[in-house]
């Protein structure tokens, strides 16, 4: 049936001059689709465009939209690579355009609007899935006989609103990018994982990159496991083990609606039945309350948006009564109970309010009356996002923004207000006494685990008051992440064997106490390996080892260093050590075994574990001689890329010394010294044990100018005049430094007063309007004062690495943030309206590639690339590390990232 004779409403032509105008360019069309037409180019500049663009598609396609639609997808699939990015963009524009009119005319209703848009997503992720997937085969990048069969054994899950075919009009779209590991041999893991990770990264480019034909999604794909630190496409069995170690229940909740949208069905859907128990508990899981209304109070309150109800820049989407709250309530419920029912497992809203009103979890009215609301508000959410195609969900601020929604939505603005009002107001009281009631009921004596706990307190392991004391702190967070294993009644049943097995419980306890990982640690253990659990119960010393990263480095060196008397030979004991595992990280990357952000990761934390374990050496020798240091001591902060976490194998080490005398005049010894002059020795002491050069070479170069006064200040700075000068002197480019300081060595207390310090001030200094004033003359100053170094030099330049960690830690001052990595504070600048997700992903990537040069650069060269003078087996681990296919393609996404990295922190930085 054709468009015209399915009308049922139209809106209002808000500019009738557009909308004219638009119409001279479509004649012929009949009446009632005329006046959609009119109505969308008299309200929307954006549909306006469209429609004078797509004039000749648009008046054929009208006669048989279905028809339109389904050739347009079935085309996607001859599109050769080399023109994805030209022709996903204009599919994209015509499927927008034809969805936007059947909307507005109600042509469609709400579940054909999102699914048409949701079905173009799959169709567009698959078609670039099988181009680069075959790309990478040709290229010989996967193993030789791979099978393109399912593209290779790659997955793409979709999730959020795209899982349950769900997207809104200008939606980005949530993406799971995984590889099936099985069909390798073992050998081909690192190869095959890296031309997945480059599939996943060109995929995401071809659909997010801002063109001048637009953009086809914004693609996000921070929901897959431990997105800060892992690579873009993760093997299942990798993800697997994270959900069942330490996946969190938004992450449960998020699978309620994932689905395979691209790449091996067959593997995807054996993925998502692995994952089946950490989704769908057996028990009725009545936490899940608890933490999705916490999950809705941090939303609440990182936008602001607590409070009564005001119309006026209401968001629709996340305010209050908006379309989050239902999706939360039929989300919950569905946690709760699906375990047992497994008629809930569905992923649509619609459906999910169906099936919990059919078993009785809420009345059929509330069902009934919230999806009413739930279509109205993302009508409502779409006819915002047709304006400007923005991805906005937040009402206008003024009266004109409100008259031509109103004609937007065929209305006037009172009956627009007066609806909108009534519906916020009635979601919000169908669901607010769900998540958050006036009475909170008390843990029922039959609660999960009740029975298996009540034996515990005969254990050996608890027979002191001391022990039963701190194991009964632990006991809510011990239940709360057994609950949350996989399989949470054969973890509880492990940890019970692992607790009756223990013969003491204060030390082990004290230790959970003080490093709450080990707790999860211990869950995952019982969750996967009886026998480990078995064993740890019996020899429960190992767990200091365990803890993870730097510490167990540190503790490998402290080992090493205790068993020697002479200060020269733990000196060169520390050399000897740091160079082999220096080398072994290095050899790692070469090889490929680890990327450039792994490597980082692990030099930084070689770094950190020689200064934390040389330092006690370093301060024994010197009180040797002048006595222990006054007062609480001194600690050692690490700023720069160390204090962020990660290093290249030519880094220097940004430090800074403080110490806190307590008043304390001098220091008491053989040879006391004053308080100043103390520890400015015992900090050269310091510097001299870690770059001076002996038998064993040198282990770092150290670099103290970001200390207070730089040069002309003391290389050790008292805590009280330290916090007096952050706070009354120092620049904003020390404030910014500081931004990724973090206290590293020293008395635990002072080292968390330093950081507590720190938190606090960036707060304060937050508010200062002259952030980015100062930042763009840092910027100016520094491409005056910097000679240039050739393009190859990836650290300075604009748009180049130090242009974008200098705007990212703008960003993060701004906000007052605590975060020290580059995408937390770039995300601190979408929270604060400077960047949008985009923007943020294009600096990330950008940085990212930088970052990938200057550590092959490092690890090759000791200095600044020079592809003239590499061998070709160093240019092949830059291309391998880049995932470039040769210099000339490297060159020319080195010239676009930074010119886009420019653009955007030039635009960020102006808008002061």
């Amino acid at each position: 049936m054709s468009f015209h004779a399915r009308l049922t409403r139209s809106p209002r032509p808000h500019d009738p001059t557009r909308a004219a105008e638009t119409l001279d360019l479509l004649p012929g069309l009949p009446g009632g689709t005329a006046g959609v037409v009119a109505g969308a180019a008299g309200c929307s500049p954006y549909l306006a465009g469209l429609l004078e663009r797509e004039a000749a598609w648009i008046v054929p396609a009208l006669a048989d939209p279905e028809g339109a639609i389904a050739t347009l997808l079935e085309d996607l699939a001859l599109i050769p690579l080399e023109g994805l990015m030209d022709g996903l963009r204009q599919a994209k524009r015509r499927v927008a355009l034809l969805i936007a009119l059947a909307d507005l005319g109600g042509v469609w209703p709400l579940e054909v609007v999102t699914q048409v848009l949701t079905d173009f997503a799959d169709a567009a992720v698959q078609t670039c899935l099988t181009a680069l997937v075959g790309a990478e085969v040709a290229r010989g990048k996967l193993p030789e006989g791979t099978d393109l069969a399912g593209n290779a054994g790659m997955v793409v899950l979709a999730m959020g609103k795209m899982g349950a075919g769900e997207l809104n009009y200008s939606s980005d779209i949530d993406l799971i990018c995984l590889f099936d590991e099985t069909r390798y041999h073992p050998d081909d893991y690192h190869a095959v994982r890296a031309a997945f990770i480059r599939v996943t990264r060109k995929m995401t480019a071809l659909l997010s990159e801002v063109r001048a034909g637009g953009y086809v999604f914004r693609t996000d794909l921070r929901l897959r496991p431990d997105a800060s630190v892992t690579p873009v496409c993760l093997s299942m069995e990798t993800a697997e083990r994270y959900y069942e170690s330490v996946g969190r229940t938004w992450e449960r909740a998020a699978y309620i609606k994932a689905r395979v949208c691209a790449g091996d069905q067959d593997a995807g859907a054996r993925f998502l039945d692995t994952l089946r128990p950490f989704v769908w508990r057996k028990h009725l899981d009545f936490a899940a309350i608890q933490d999705a209304h916490d999950m809705r109070l941090r939303i609440r309150d990182h936008k602001g948006l607590h409070g009564p109800l005001v119309l006026d820049g209401h968001n629709v989407k996340l305010g209050r009564g908006g379309i989050r709250e239902i999706e939360f309530f039929t989300q919950t419920r569905q946690l709760i109970a699906g375990g047992r029912d497994p008629s809930l497992r569905v992923r649509d809203t619609k459906t999910g309010l169906e099936r919990l009103a059919r078993a009785g979890w809420m009345p059929e009215d509330t069902a009934n009356r919230l999806y009413t609301h739930y279509s109205a508000h993302r009508e409502v959410e779409h006819r915002l996002q047709m304006i400007n195609d923005a991805q906005t969900q937040i009402l206008p601020h003024d009266d004109a923004g409100f008259a031509r929604l109103a004609d937007f939505m065929g209305t006037d603005v009172d009956n627009l207000r007066h609806t909108l009002t009534t519906r916020f107001e009635d979601v919000h009281s169908l669901t607010e006494g769900f998540f958050a009631p006036s009475d909170t009921p008390a843990r029922p004596k039959g609660a999960w685990g009740a029975d298996v706990m009540a034996r515990w307190h005969s254990y050996p392991a608890l027979r002191s008051a001391r022990a039963t004391e701190i194991f009964d702190r632990l006991t809510p967070m011990i239940m709360e992440r057994l609950q949350e294993a996989a399989k949470p009644e054969e973890a509880l049943a492990q940890f019970d064997g692992f607790l009756a097995g223990l013969p003491a419980g204060v030390q082990l306890f004290s230790l959970f106490e003080a490093n709450p990982q080990l707790t999860q640690l211990i869950v995952d253990i019982c969750a996967t390996a009886p026998a480990l659990a078995q064993y740890l119960s019996r020899n429960a010393a190992v767990l200091d080892a365990v803890i993870g990263g730097a510490e167990v480095l540190e503790a490998e060196l402290r080992a090493a260093l205790a068993a020697l008397d002479d200060y020269e030979a733990q000196l060169l004991t520390t050399r000897r050590w740091a160079k082999e595992w220096h080398f072994r990280i290095g050899v790692h990357l070469l090889r490929g075994l680890t990327d450039a952000d792994q490597s980082s990761q692990q030099y930084a934390e070689l770094a950190q574990a020689v200064i934390a374990a040389l330092w006690p050496a370093v301060t024994a020798e010197f009180a040797r001689k002048h006595g222990p240091p006054p007062g609480r001591g001194v600690a050692v902060v690490a700023m720069g890329s160390l204090g962020a976490g990660r290093l290249t194998a030519a880094s220097d080490l940004d430090l800074i010394v403080i110490y806190d005398e307590q008043g304390q005049e001098a220091s008491e010894g053989p040879r006391p010294l004053a308080t100043r002059p103390y520890f400015a020795r015992l900090t050269q002491a310091l510097v001299t044990a870690l770059s001076a050069p002996m038998a064993e070479g040198r282990l770092y170069e150290v670099d103290m100018r970001l200390r207070p006064s730089g040069r002309q200040g003391p290389v050790a700075t008292s805590l009280t005049a330290f916090k007096d000068y952050q706070r009354n002197e120092a620049w904003t480019w020390e404030h910014l430094a500081l931004t990724r300081a973090r206290a590293i060595a020293g008395p635990a207390d002072l080292c968390q007063d330093i950081d507590g310090f720190r938190q606090d001030l960036l707060q304060e200094k937050s508010q200062g309007a002259a952030i980015k004033t100062d930042v763009a003359d840092m910027r100016r100053r520094i491409a005056e004062a910097k000679a240039d170094a050739g393009f190859w030099d990836v650290k300075i330049g604009p748009g180049r690495l130090q242009d974008i960690e200098l705007f990212a830690q703008a960003m993060a001052l701004g906000a007052g943030a605590g975060v020290r990595d580059l995408p937390g504070q770039l995300q601190c600048g979408v929270a604060g309206g400077v960047l949008d997700a985009a923007d943020r992903l294009a600096l990330i990537d950008a940085a990212g590639l930088f970052w990938q040069l200057q550590t092959g650069a490092r690890l090759l060269t000791g200095g600044t690339l020079d592809m003239a003078q590499l061998g070709e087996g160093a240019k092949r681990l830059i291309l391998r590390q880049t995932g470039a296919a040769d210099i000339d393609a490297l060159t020319g996404r080195m010239t676009t990232l930074s010119q886009q990295a420019d653009t955007i922190i030039t635009r960020g930085l102006g808008a002061v």
